[in-house]
């Protein structure tokens, strides 16, 4: 399944540097707004120790992890939603995304200019969540007519639509987020026709000098409270430290990483939390010839599951042969984890859970 991550934030706040290191590419870096244009995407692996374990259990020719699309977006100015800069345009990439990554200036360098003159990541991001608040109150209030008309006809899907439309435009334009406005789970598919920008889940990242790492500043920690309070999380990272450790021998970066004291890159946690706000689960597939990870939504049914693979597999299934993970990795071997009791044969109702090992038996 496709899945993509659009970093977003004002011009000169380190995305494209992010998303050098992230996709190790080399989009142009430059000191000035608008140096991206058209959005550039790079496919990037969903760091998975399991798959490490099982290539090593199943001694397989070929692994396979899953991955996430990231999108780097060109700079958001005040004003784009009403076309300032080229606003409208980098609207239309933000509402083709899955999660929104905000990435917030948190470094001084007076060889850098900041759009505003001032380093100040909440102000940032306030200019940001208002500038896509707007958009959607625009793109709303540009369908109240034609919605109204459709709803004249008391059918049962007007009964839902219409105060679940209701309910998101009086918490947008009381300055609530889409995704901080309940609406009932009926109106779901409707909601979700909407397309609204802040309707989608949102990670934020702040670019910070190396020192800040383990010691952020005041104005880190501000942002760190003003995000909490949005009920988010802030992952802090050096976005130019980042890229030189992308340049590094892959056998190095563990080396490198652990001489700072730190178990993983904040490239790896951003890309885990992506993977994880987008509300997926991974179960897994080994052999000898490959071993692969699979992404599907939380609550996911094996058949559906299987249809990730191939649809003749959905079509034609019979059960799910599965193992846990940890049981595999505990006893050693699928032997051994059989001989233990511990494969399951699951049915056409099974919901798959994060770290199932599965085999799908079917017939067409």
């Amino acid at each position: 399944m496709g899945l993509s991550c659009g970093i977003v934030g004002l011009p000169n706040v380190g995305k494209s540097t992010l998303f050098n290191a992230l996709t190790a590419s080399a989009v142009p870096v430059a000191n000035y707004p608008f140096c991206t244009i058209d959005p550039h995407s790079g496919i990037v692996p969903v760091p998975d120790p399991r798959l490490a374990r099982l290539s090593a259990m199943y001694s397989t020719r070929k692994t396979v992890p899953a991955t996430v699309e990231f999108v780097d977006i060109a700079g958001l100015v005040k004003g784009a939603s009403q076309g300032e800069g080229l606003g409208n345009q980098f609207l239309g990439h933000i509402r083709s995304v899955d999660l929104v990554v905000h990435v917030l200036r948190g470094f001084d360098d007076g060889e850098i200019t900041h759009v505003h003159g001032e380093v100040n990541p909440v102000s940032d991001l306030e200019v940001i969540e208002t500038e896509l608040l707007l958009a959607d109150l625009s793109s709303l209030s540009g369908r109240v007519q034609k919605l109204e008309k459709q709803w004249k006809t008391a059918t049962k899907e007007a009964e839902v639509q219409r105060p679940a439309f209701l309910a998101i435009l009086s918490g947008l334009e009381a300055g609530k987020p889409g995704r901080a406005i309940s609406t009932d789970p009926l109106a779901n598919s409707f909601r979700k026709g909407l397309g609204l920008l802040t309707d989608k889940p949102a990670l934020y990242v702040a670019n910070v000098a190396e020192t800040e790492l383990r010691a952020p500043s005041e104005r880190v920690r501000s942002l760190e409270k003003a995000i909490a309070g949005r009920g988010g999380v802030l992952i802090p990272i050096c976005a130019k430290w980042e890229a030189e450790i992308a340049e590094l021998p892959e056998e190095e970066r563990a080396t490198f990483l652990q001489e700072l004291g730190l178990d993983r890159s904040g490239l790896d946690r951003l890309v885990t939390e992506g993977y994880r706000s987008l509300g997926l689960v991974t179960f897994l597939t080994a052999g000898e010839v490959e071993v692969r990870a699979w992404p599907v939504p939380q609550g996911t049914t094996a058949p559906k599951a299987a249809a990730e693979i191939h649809s003749d597999i959905e079509r034609g299934f019979i059960r799910a042969e599965v193992m846990r993970y940890e049981d595999l990795d505990r006893l050693g071997s699928e032997k051994a984890v059989k001989e233990k009791g511990l494969l399951r044969l699951e049915g056409k109702e099974y919901i798959i859970q994060d770290g199932d090992v599965v085999y799908f038996r079917f017939n067409v």
